[in-house]
């Protein structure tokens, strides 16, 4: 039932306040997403942060937002309700995304206006303050938005609910296609006041003002939401529940007791047996999600080390693959490939699919181990090349421009100076060799101008600057080596005095276009889709009706232990090539998806309703309880070290105050 302020408006059957709900989820949903698509390369490029700390970075704040759901949860069933918890974590959010894009902001600090802060602590700490306030909103209003939306419906519009879920997944992809898309171009802008840099600000920016919006919407349909009233967190009660077995048995293991058929039997005196028989399937599909991390641990990493690989390759592929194959996998696998399997008679059940996801996951990272010995071949080849020529002419200035950016992307200038001396009565001219190089880029393209000026010198040597200019321009591939010769019979007095310079491409760009991650991001995508939701319905069908949140909070942990182990990983291995990295993660998703296969073979289905309904009439469950405490009472007195008579009279006393309970029941 709505509150007294709830006015219940339908629209073609749907209540009119879930179209706010998901207005609202795809607005927070951009807004996290565009800020984490250009996260890595804020700390790489702007803090710059070197690829291991950007990355372990990324990883923790990652770790943390699925981390705070279990806060959430807590805080909205057992204090705030989910309205105000959602509203009041989203202004947290909301605060967090402005501080990262004022973080950003390089003018802050830059006093000397050379484009780079004079104050990088200061952009750091605004930095981590920023992103735990994200982490605290983004995590904590998770468990609660979408279970909100579901309190919208009546019993009999379940259809309506259903449908409900499917457009709100919708638009939690729209939202992260949408956002990783705009986010990196908006980035590539330039801005600032006293130098143009990479506009993170406004990459950062428009997040932020897209969770103002999201804030804004939710609260404008307040007067039309069904708000329930917070009844308790089940969550707390079965840790409770799990603590008092487990404590309870602890006390009780000695031989004299005897033992009973789960240890969660030991939580009876205390806890009725419908509860008890609920944590036990929790438990069961709890201990199937211990393998599970390790996927996350190579998923989440698209966000890293795959976006770190795309910078050294070449065009403008961006992470928008990922949402693209998973609105067109999910139904294909639904209506075409589940169905084939089925008529062919293979028994592919939820946790066999499961298994299938991990592999593929797996894969997709031998696949971007295979195109990373590509990348590191182009780059050896740039480090190893010796030019074609084997000396130096006389008066010759050799420059090296080391290019730090793949083309196409943005385009940064680079100024080469060349002064031809005039001594009277005779002349001299020079040679130039031009070395272009790479290192590891962030996104720019440089262009190189090549001005060559005369200076004319008297006898006495004072230098006269003037006369003639010749301007020469060349895009620098990402990867490229090439020489200009400035021949003899250059004439810098004439037009198109340029064209008399000679080019010679002693290496070529690096052709790897980023198309080539193509097929990685399908292989994790469709592991995604295989593991992700075959999982989510899994623990869906698995779990008691009220405990349903229990295993979504448990799912989402396993998210937060997987971005840990990178960092654990990474950390602990310090591989020097970044293609071994890669090759040890596929090895260890193996490894955990054979233990995750044996562990699914003695795993047995359970139909939670079936179970629950045996304890449908528990009027004789308080007598039972009272009874099993009573005998336990008894045992507990028999091994203490009273003597014969003081037991005895400890037993009358228990046998006795049980009869008065029973009494008392009865009345």
């Amino acid at each position: 039932m709505c509150l007294l302020l709830c006015v219940q408006v339908d629209v073609c059957g749907y209540p009119l306040s879930i179209f706010f709900i998901v207005v609202n989820e795809f607005c927070e949903r951009f807004s996290y997403y565009g800020m984490r698509a250009v996260l890595v390369l804020y700390f790489r490029y702007f803090l710059k942060w070197d690829d291991d700390l950007a990355t372990s970075i990324y990883h923790t704040f990652i770790a943390l937002c699925y981390l705070t759901p279990i806060l959430g949860a807590i805080v909205a069933d057992s204090w705030l309700g989910k309205f105000k918890t959602i509203v009041y974590l989203s202004i947290v959010y909301t605060v967090g995304q402005v501080v990262m894009a004022v973080s950003a902001i390089h003018d802050i600090t830059d006093t000397d206006r050379d484009g780079t802060p004079d104050n990088m602590t200061f952009h750091v700490a605004m930095s981590m303050v920023g992103l735990f306030l994200i982490a605290l909103g983004t995590g904590g209003i998770k468990p609660c938005v979408a279970a909100f939306g579901g309190d919208q419906f009546e019993d009999h519009q379940e259809k309506q609910r259903s449908t409900f879920f499917s457009i709100f997944y919708l638009s939690i992809n729209a939202g992260s296609l949408l956002s990783t898309v705009i986010t990196p171009i908006l980035r590539g802008q330039e801005c600032g006041i006293h130098s143009q840099q990479k506009c993170y600000p406004l990459a950062f920016g428009v997040p932020a003002a897209l969770m103002v919006v999201a804030l804004i919407v939710f609260i404008m349909g307040s007067g039309m939401y069904n708000k329930t009233a917070p009844k308790g967190n089940i969550m707390l009660e079965v840790c409770k529940c799990i603590g008092f077995a487990i404590k309870n048995r602890f006390r009780h293991r000695s031989k004299t007791f005897p033992k009973r058929e789960h240890w969660m039997d030991w939580a009876h005196e205390k806890y009725d047996k419908l509860l008890v028989a609920q944590v036990k399937m929790v438990l069961k599909v709890l201990f199937l999600y211990i393998p599970l991390p390790m996927f996350w641990t190579l998923f989440d990493q698209q966000g890293s080390r795959w976006t770190l690989q795309a910078t050294t390759m070449d065009g403008n592929f961006v992470r928008t693959v990922n949402p693209i194959l998973i609105l067109a996998l999910v139904p294909i696998m639904d209506s075409l490939v589940y169905p084939l399997i089925k008529k062919c008679h293979l028994n592919f059940t939820p946790l066999k699919r499961m298994t299938v996801g991990m592999l593929i996951a797996a894969l997709a990272f031998v696949a971007a181990a295979l195109l990373q010995l590509q990348i590191d071949v182009s780059i050896y080849s740039i480090y190893t090349h010796t030019p074609p020529h084997t000396h130096t002419p006389p008066h010759t200035h050799t420059y090296s421009i080391y290019t730090h950016t793949p083309p196409h992307t943005h385009i940064h200038i680079v100024y080469i100076h060349i002064h031809t001396h005039i001594h009277p009565p005779h002349t001299h001219t020079y040679s130039i060799y031009t070395h272009t190089h790479t290192h590891t880029p962030p996104p720019h393209t440089y262009i190189v101008y090549i001005h060559i000026h005369t200076h004319i010198h008297p006898p006495t040597h004072t230098y006269i600057y003037g006369g003639a200019s010749c301007l020469y321009s060349k895009e620098l591939g990402f990867g490229s080596a090439f020489t200009l010769v400035i021949p003899s019979t250059f004439n810098i007095g004439i037009p198109d005095c340029w064209q008399a310079i000679q080019v010679v491409e002693d290496i070529k760009p690096n052709t790897i276009h980023m198309g080539w991650q193509i097929p990685q991001y399908f292989l994790m995508t469709a592991g995604e889709v295989v593991f992700s939701v075959t999982g989510l319905e899994f623990s869906y069908s698995q779990a008691p009706s009220n405990m349903k949140s229990v295993l979504q909070a448990g799912w989402l942990f396993t998210v937060a232990v997987g971005n840990i182990i990178v960092l654990i990983v990474a950390e602990a291995a310090q591989l020097p090539d970044q293609w071994a990295e890669y090759i040890l993660f596929a090895s260890l998703l193996a490894v955990v998806c054979i233990v995750f296969a044996v562990m699914s073979y003695f795993y047995t289905y359970t139909d939670p309703a079936e179970i629950e309904a045996q304890f449908s009439q528990p009027e004789h469950e308080p007598e039972e309880k009272k009874r099993d405490r009573v005998e336990m009472e008894r045992k507990d007195s028999d091994c203490s070290k009273s003597s014969k008579g003081s037991d005895k009279k400890k037993r009358d006393s228990v046998v006795e105050q049980h009869n008065q309970d029973v009494k008392q029941s009865k009345m």
